[in-house]
């Protein structure tokens, strides 16, 4: 069969872009090499830009159940402060993604999981045949280069028993310390969340990733969840990445695979499903070259210049006395972080949006 669009990778990024091609009448198929449900390493938030966005295209109501959040707290050393957010909310994966998937096949996208496509973009002749192939394929999917010095993350969750009652539902808490930082949040049954990014030489000098969150979190003054440095770990390749592509004869990279910078609150997600909504009316169009550069104006509109400011927040976390600074700033007037949560939190101008 000859599909309008092929679609690798059934994250958030590629579950949206495919649902939103097939409500343009677009014969689509998605795949993933995953069986669903199932974890991934991410802090589980959404802020206000990804929820205003997913109401936009009528996907509210994937978000049912999901923890509101209303604060993050940073902590320094001994020194902690809060910074409240917008509309934000914490929703495990498994069932964020699981969700989205449904909602793509109930538009008519064809979904086959557990399925494997071959590197080579030209698939002509073979079953994945197709007008227009979409990257969505996470980190290590497109051809984004990582950048010198880029930390790993690792991520867990971990059961609500196994977690001090300090971690309370509806705030972020976000331990920094000189190699790298560890994110906690509630999820929407009380599990844990833990996402976390380190420097490489830091994680095989502390005995891995589990080890080193313990070693940050024992440098502030919260409590450490019971069984965190021996929980089942789950790590991630270099995070920071800038594309080389996004996009070529018939294809689109969309999501992680188009380059990535360590979020913070919920930013990694608002890229992803403002990208995808924004690459649907455009890989929907008949393809000519023209697309492609625009696809790259789009996404330096919506995603490039939003990853310019998390990549500036990054370098002063990795500065203890910066940092440091910040916090005791924060501590005495919590408004000065008000420009940049309105920043991030703002969602992408509407463009030929399909009625719900």
């Amino acid at each position: 069969m000859m599909w309008d669009a092929l679609v690798i990778g059934a994250g958030p990024a590629g579950s949206v872009t495919a649902r939103e091609l097939a409500r343009r009448g677009r014969r689509v198929l998605l795949v993933d090499k995953a069986t669903f449900p199932r974890t991934k390493v991410c802090g589980c938030c959404l802020n206000g830009a990804a929820v205003k966005t997913l109401e936009r295209i009528g996907l509210g109501h994937v978000l049912e159940g999901a923890v509101q959040l209303n604060r993050v707290n940073i902590a320094a050393g001994s020194r902690s402060a809060n910074v409240r957010l917008m509309r934000g909310v914490a929703l495990s994966r498994d069932v964020f993604d699981t969700r989205l998937i449904e909602s793509a096949v109930q538009a008519g996208v064809e979904f086959r999981p557990n399925t494997m496509i071959p590197l080579s973009r030209d698939l002509t002749g073979s079953e994945f045949e197709a007008g227009v192939v979409i990257v969505a394929s996470g980190l290590t999917g497109g051809d984004a280069i990582p950048e010198p010095g880029s930390r790993i993350g690792g991520g867990v969750v971990l059961p609500a028993s196994a977690s001090d009652r300090f971690f309370t539902p509806g705030t972020i808490y976000m331990a920094t310390g000189r190699n790298g930082y560890v994110g906690l949040v509630r999820v929407e049954d009380d599990r844990l969340d833990i996402a976390a990014a380190f420097d490489p030489a830091f994680v095989k000098s502390s005995g891995g990733l589990g080890p080193a969150a313990e070693t940050i979190l024992q440098e502030t003054d919260w409590p450490v969840p019971s069984g965190l440095a021996t929980a089942a770990w789950k790590g991630t390749p270099a995070l920071t990445r800038r594309p080389t592509r996004l996009a070529g004869h018939k294809y689109f990279v969309v999501g992680d695979a188009a380059g990535y910078v360590e979020p913070f609150t919920g930013e990694g997600m608002a890229w992803a499903v403002m990208s995808a909504a924004a690459l649907a009316p455009i890989a929907a169009q008949e393809w000519h070259p023209g697309l492609i550069r625009e696809w790259e104006a789009t996404h330096r509109r919506i995603v490039a210049r939003r990853q310019h400011l998390c990549r500036v927040v990054s370098r002063v976390l990795r500065s203890p006395m910066l940092t440091g600074l910040a916090v005791r700033a924060l501590e005495v007037m919590p408004m000065l972080a008000r420009p940049v949560v309105l920043r991030l939190n703002r969602p992408d101008t509407p463009l030929n949006v399909v009625p719900t």
